[in-house]
């Protein structure tokens, strides 16, 4: 007698989850094309309707993919910037986990994509708690030495910089780099992006300027 596969059942989120994990992993192996509805539900062992009775369609589902990455991205970013202002933290910390999502991870070609698609994200701020950290040591620094900090607005404009660079980087950057006289390696020459990022954070928003201090 022939025996049926005895079917898993599953909670809404508990299967979304698991789809949204296969996406990923098929987005860090193969880029954003390879996330396909029918390879989605063969890692997961489920029909494509039911892949789509979760997301819609494809775009739908890269689209949430997207969300998926930002949220870990914001959840990760929130533990690099609890170091901050103490002994363990370093700068590297906040450039690696950028780094990560966009060069490891695929989701620099994914974003690109859906971009280039018409579909817009309506999400806002989620380097906000970052800004937020690197002001609060800034302004601690300043203290400090008994004069006023710097207002915030330049530590915008350096993380967003910083943003746009790394999330383009695994894209554009050999091509940006070559207009400049910049022959880099393979990677886009990211080893010398995060030491120069590096040094922007450290040298012009975490050190004290010779040029605030009263004469």
């Amino acid at each position: 007698m022939t025996q049926t596969k005895r079917r898993i059942r599953r909670t809404k989120d508990e299967s979304q989850k698991l789809i949204l994990e296969a996406a990923e992993k098929l987005l860090i192996e193969g880029g954003a094309s390879a996330v396909q509805v029918r390879a989605v539900g063969n890692a997961v062992g489920i029909t494509d309707a039911a892949v789509n009775h979760h997301f819609g369609n494809r775009d739908k589902l890269l689209a949430e993919l997207l969300r998926h990455g930002g949220r870990r991205l914001k959840t990760e970013l929130k533990l690099a910037v609890e170091n901050l202002g103490t002994d363990d933290f370093s700068v590297d910390e906040l450039i690696n986990v950028l780094c990560a999502i966009y060069y490891d991870q695929g989701y620099a070609d994914l974003a690109l994509g859906l971009h280039l698609s018409g579909w817009r994200d309506k999400g806002t701020g989620l380097l906000n708690p970052v800004v937020d950290a690197l002001h609060e040591v800034r302004c601690a620094l300043y203290a400090e030495a008994g004069i006023t900090a710097p207002p915030i607005q330049d530590i915008r404009f350096v993380v967003a910089m910083m943003h746009q660079a790394l999330a383009l980087g695994p894209i554009f950057g050999r091509a940006f780099g070559r207009s400049a006289g910049l022959i880099q390696p393979k990677d886009g020459g990211l080893a010398q992006q995060k030491s120069w990022w590096r040094s922007i954070i450290q040298e012009q928003l975490l050190t004290v300027r010779e040029s605030d201090c009263p004469v």
